[in-house]
């Protein structure tokens, strides 16, 4: 027998499959959802969620930007994720609180529409398929939007069409993921991953000035490697440092740390998995497994 799972929905806890809505709702025509990402991972503790604090404070902010009234604390949106894990017995896992208009009426406006919230969990690998083996990425066509277009700084679902559009073009040309750039031509980010480079022996990578969204896991990425002794610099990144950087990854609550090799038909460095990005991958993934004493406020332990 299938074991059922179980959401949440607007302080409730209920089957999965009975969290339905009209196909008409406001946030799936006009994608005026805000949602988060988070995963779960298995440790010798049991089942710990990464940096629930602050993905939380994220989603909250989200809403703040949005003008939209959530109904609830941080700490019992908190408190719903846990119980969600739990309820479903889940070890490694992705973890999806998503708000969104729940109203089926047309029109554009959010005046007075019901704000649902709702939390999902279940089971996650790997994102890319070529986690470890490395991808090859094109630089798109299409430019990152930029805060005179919309909040960047929301994850908003909206902002994400603009990641479809651009993952598309770059799957239809032959690779794996997109690199977009701001409308200045900087480099930027994937379409849902923060990038990387490596010069030097240094780590560079885009600022808050190059229409990013501002990545937990980039941020958890620069702390651990200053913490190592490796200077990281946030700056304006050139196209063509793509090309000419020893080595260069994507990272990313979904994707981890996964290598990049290959940018535009030209490869990176010496074409394979280097040394940094191999540093990088071992003490992220030393933390989030709970196998690290360090920053242990970090994992929050479902009990």
């Amino acid at each position: 027998m299938v074991e059922e799972k179980i959401s949440w929905l607007n302080g409730n806890f209920i089957p999965e499959d009975k969290a339905v809505v009209p196909i008409m709702t406001h946030s799936l025509q006009y994608g005026s959802g805000i949602f988060e990402g988070i995963r779960g991972y298995e440790t010798s503790q049991g089942t710990s969620i990464f940096r629930l604090r602050e993905h939380v404070e994220r989603f909250i902010n989200t809403a703040k930007i949005y003008g939209m009234n959530l109904g609830f604390s941080q700490t019992e949106l908190e408190n719903a994720i846990i119980e969600v894990v739990k309820r479903n017995n889940l070890k490694s896992c992705y973890i999806r609180p998503f708000a969104f208009y729940d109203d089926h009426t047309v029109g554009v406006g959010t005046s007075g529409k019901k704000i649902s919230v709702y939390i999902a969990a279940f089971p996650f690998g790997k994102y890319f398929s070529e986690a470890d083996t490395g991808l090859r990425c094109k630089v798109s066509s299409w430019h990152r939007i930029d805060p005179t277009t919309l909040p960047i700084e929301a994850k908003a679902s909206g902002n994400y069409l603009n990641s479809v559009i651009a993952m598309k073009e770059a799957k239809a040309s032959g690779f794996d993921e997109a690199i977009l750039t701001s409308r200045e031509g900087y480099v930027a980010e994937g379409p849902g991953e923060n990038i990387f480079l490596v010069k030097d022996g240094k780590l560079l990578t885009p600022g808050r000035d190059s229409s990013i969204l501002l990545g937990i896991t980039r941020d958890t990425i620069i702390e651990l490697m200053r913490e190592n002794g490796v200077e990281v610099i946030e700056r304006f990144i050139h196209r063509e440092e793509l090309y000419t950087a020893d080595e260069a990854f994507f990272v990313g609550t979904a994707a981890e740390v996964t290598p990049i090799l290959n940018i535009d038909g030209i490869s990176i460095g010496d074409g394979k998995v280097g040394g940094m990005t191999k540093k990088v991958r071992e003490l992220y993934f030393s933390l989030v497994q709970g196998k690290s004493t360090n920053h242990g406020d970090y994992l929050t332990v479902v009990k």
